[in-house]
């Protein structure tokens, strides 16, 4: 229940600032809110992230729900027991939906957050960009921390039947 409420507040939330921005702000229009650092930027994104052109609408719109597949695979795969694992897996699929509803609705994605100092910018994104920026990076550190026990080399010599003497009980 409370990945489907994770899921549910991502996209909300991605959605609700999309539309108040688009309400409220006129196409690259730049409001301050921590100087220079953090100002709110209301741009339209076509490609890909950080505004990579490398096909049209149609084939951002099939990849996007391409990567939703594989996310929902991916989900249906992981234990039960794995919390991190599917709390990443949430984040990066209510981003990718966020950003999916932008491409069917408008054939582009909204963005608004920039970040940086004078001429030094993060490219604009989004609520959605960041939950799939945060899900990453937590599926990376859960990922790189697992215990994998790689199986032991000699077990596949071993013969069936032949009880060898390291496997005899103490």
């Amino acid at each position: 229940m409370r990945l489907i409420c994770t899921f549910i507040l991502v996209v909300f939330l991605d959605q609700c600032t999309k539309i108040v921005v688009q309400e409220y702000m006129k196409l690259h229009d730049s409001i301050p809110i921590l100087g220079d650092f953090l100002k709110l930027t209301f741009i339209k994104n076509p490609g890909a992230a950080f505004g990579i052109m490398i096909g049209n609408r149609w084939f951002f719109l099939a990849m996007s729900i391409l990567a939703c597949g594989v996310m929902i695979y991916y989900f249906t795969r992981l234990p039960v027991r794995e919390t991190w694992g599917r709390f990443a897996l949430t984040l990066i699929f209510g981003g990718a939906i966020g950003n999916l509803i932008d491409r069917i609705l408008y054939g582009e994605v909204t963005d608004f957050i920039d970040v940086g100092l004078n001429t030094y910018r993060w490219p604009i994104f989004n609520i959605a960009d960041m939950a799939v920026s945060i899900g990453v990076i937590l599926l990376f550190i859960r990922l790189s921390t697992t215990n994998q026990t790689i199986p032991d080399e000699s077990s596949s010599t071993k013969q069936e039947g032949i009880v060898h003497r390291e496997d005899r009980p103490a």
